[in-house]
């Protein structure tokens, strides 16, 4: 170990052990976490202080000395692209064991290197170990709370990673991860709060969308897939309620009022099942689930929602696959800003059309009638079509085939977090040619398309999944300078 390895290792933890086996390594860090959450959740209870510089999250190290293997394959993720110190801390064993497993399997096949675990020197902030404790605290015990715990610090906390804004150092740490233990918690504390379900609960294939029908549709779809006990093993509402096979549902907290973005979810055994997420309407929305979806790592993300057609020869029903995106949606002008292009995903394009040709059995021609490729304009402006003039040259100049509000701002969050992504729509409307959104449109052949999408929806997530995800992870979804982590 060089001296530059051993200061930095003083610098960012203490107690490290070597591994050279995935699982011992995570179960050091799921020892340490634990240790340091139940330490915590003693402390405040019992206003016993003495032990808290051992409430610290976990910190997780590779060490590249040498040059790189000559022999060393090139996936899209799981490589150091030099030598150096990589290090991230972690946090919520229980959510991301398995991933953990994962890359750090991976790493240790690479490079024939241990990895060094220990503990860092960040400490816990309390409301992320015990947040249903800290709800309703006095104002007294907030002054002793924060005289003696630590609490969330923002400074520690945003996206320097994920936005590529941390410039290699000499000498100094490099990102093993794209998001930090601190940065993680925070987002891990925003899903519940904005959908109503723990974090647990979440799948690894998510579907968003921006109209109830549909999950009216998945409700009624998971509910079958459960009773019929084949691979889905459970169905989870806002609120935690469960429902099982055989078993009336059962509620695990107090769902009350809707929450701003409800999360339902058809659960596997091995958390590859499907998560669909009403997001309402408008990027806003759109950028804030994905920020925080994004640090559970899923294997994918589509948009299936509704939108406007701007072609002549589309009619209500058909559908949109998005090839290319217009950004007018302005949130993530600054995370990502509007001059870097979205690429489309190949993988999930490809599975997107195949299956749409296979659920509606139109092929060809005629599948081509009924389902258009092109561009989709993504505006933060519900009533876009009155400033028709100051668009019009813009709309025709990008070829652009529809307008909604959350499309480019999903699939742009999707690049930025290195998360695959794809888009299907249903055209809603035509307000450039008459056909404006009314109630009394909504015609039987347009509410048949609802469930018929949804399940296009569902059954590229299976193809995906049965593909194999590792296919899923494109190189153009990450830079020259990357975490190794995906």
């Amino acid at each position: 170990m060089t001296p530059t390895t051993k200061r930095l290792l003083e610098e960012v933890g203490t107690d490290f052990e070597s591994f050279d086996d995935a699982d011992a390594a995570v179960a050091r860090i799921t020892d340490l976490y634990d240790t340091a959450a139940h330490l915590l959740r003693k402390a405040f209870a019992t206003r016993d202080t003495r032990h808290l510089a051992q409430g610290v999250y976990p910190y997780l190290a590779f060490v590249q000395e040498s040059g790189l293997p000559a022999d060393m394959p090139r996936p899209p993720f799981d490589i150091v692209l030099e030598s150096g110190f990589y290090g991230t801390t972690l946090t919520h064993p229980a959510l991301f064991r398995e991933y953990w497993r994962e890359q750090i399997d991976i790493l240790l096949r690479h490079y024939r290197q241990p990895v060094l675990v220990g503990r860092s020197r960040r400490p816990i902030p309390l409301s992320y170990v015990m947040e249903d404790a800290v709800t309703s605290l006095t104002e007294a015990d907030m002054a002793w709370l924060q005289q003696h715990f630590a609490l969330p610090d923002l400074w520690m906390t945003d996206d320097s990673i994920a936005n590529c804004e941390q410039v290699p150092r000499p000498g100094t740490p490099r990102p093993l991860a794209l998001f930090t233990a601190e940065r993680t918690d925070y987002s891990l504390a925003r899903l519940h709060h904005y959908t109503g379900t723990a974090p647990g609960h979440f799948q690894r294939f998510i579907l968003l969308t921006n109209y109830q029908r549909y999950v009216d549709a998945f409700r009624e779809y998971g509910h079958a897939q459960v009773d019929k006990g084949d691979e889905y093993d459970a169905f989870v509402e806002p609120g935690s309620t469960i429902h099982r096979r055989g078993a009336s549902p059962r509620p695990q907290g107090s769902a009350g009022s809707l929450p701003q973005m409800p999360a339902y979810h058809l659960c596997r055994p091995d958390g590859d099942g499907i998560t669909l997420v009403n997001i309402g309407v408008g990027p806003a929305n759109a950028k804030t689930i994905t920020d925080h979806l994004a640090v559970l790592r899923p294997h994918c993300w589509l948009m299936v929602g509704h939108c406007a057609g701007l072609r002549r020869t589309q009619r209500l029903g058909d559908y949109v696959l998005a090839h290319g995106y217009l950004r007018d949606d302005n949130v993530l002008d600054e995370d990502l800003p509007p001059w870097v292009p979205v690429p489309p995903i190949a993988e999930v394009q490809t599975a997107l059309q195949e299956v749409a040709e296979r659920v509606t059995g139109l092929h060809d021609a005629e599948l081509k009638t009924r389902l258009r490729t092109g561009t989709v304009m993504t505006t933060d402006n519900r009533n876009w079509e009155l400033r028709l003039e100051a668009l019009f040259t813009r709309i025709n100049m990008t070829r652009a085939i529809a307008v909604d509000m959350e499309s480019a701002t999903i699939a742009a969050n999707g690049f930025r977090f290195r998360v695959p992504y794809g888009t299907l729509l249903c055209v809603s409307d035509k307000p450039l040619h008459g056909e404006v959104k009314l109630r009394g449109m909504a015609n039987a052949f347009y509410r048949e398309r609802v469930r018929q999408h949804l399940i296009v929806g569902i059954e590229t997530m299976r193809q995906l999944r049965a593909q194999g995800v590792g296919r899923l992870h494109s190189r153009k979804l990450r830079g020259f300078y990357e975490p190794a982590f995906r």
